[in-house]
């Protein structure tokens, strides 16, 4: 697996993996009707616009497909003061997951975060969502539950945060 920087011509392949995702991941949490009305296309448009302005960083196959992605910068709510990252999204194909790929696309985010002086981070995750356990396993503790809606329907989000992401992440880093 290669892990490099978004580029414009990869917009089509982080929204697939994001459609995707979403319908393997959240099916029987989020409605089912609005896991259906999500578009490639309406996707593939948001990361056009995202891909010049963000760190966004992707995992590709051996046949140069992508098959993951995640991204991060600055906290965006300004609800948890102390904490200065974020999280924003990471999503791997379902036939991708489990093999560590998680965490070599996190690194890229935390040393983007680490090179702006910014050394904690926090990651919104819906409770339901089994990757709670994954986000556990690197070293994050759970600091809050809020409420969100997706597509009518209320749901609870955890609210996870690394202290130091230096040491959290620094097996990782290399």
């Amino acid at each position: 697996m290669k892990i490099r920087k978004a580029v414009l011509a990869d917009a089509s392949g982080i929204a697939k993996v994001h459609v995707d995702s979403w319908r393997s991941t959240y099916t029987g949490i989020v409605p089912d009707e609005y896991l259906q009305n999500l578009s490639y296309e309406s996707r593939e448009m948001m990361w056009k616009k995202g891909i010049p302005n963000g760190h966004i960083f992707i995992a590709e196959n051996e046949e140069g497909e992508v098959v993951g992605f995640a991204c991060g910068g600055q906290e965006r709510s300004g609800e948890y003061g102390n904490f200065h990252g974020e999280l924003y999204a990471i999503y791997i194909l379902k036939e991708y997951q489990g093999r560590g790929l998680g965490k070599k696309l996190v690194a890229p985010v935390v040393r983007q975060l680490l090179g702006k002086h910014i050394t904690n981070m926090l990651v919104l995750v819906l409770e339901e969502n089994k990757s709670c356990l994954f986000y556990e396993a690197l070293g994050a503790r759970k600091l809050d539950s809020v409420e969100v809606e997706i597509g009518g329907k209320t749901l609870k989000e955890a609210v996870y945060g690394w202290d130091d992401l230096k040491s959290s992440f620094g097996t990782i880093m290399n």
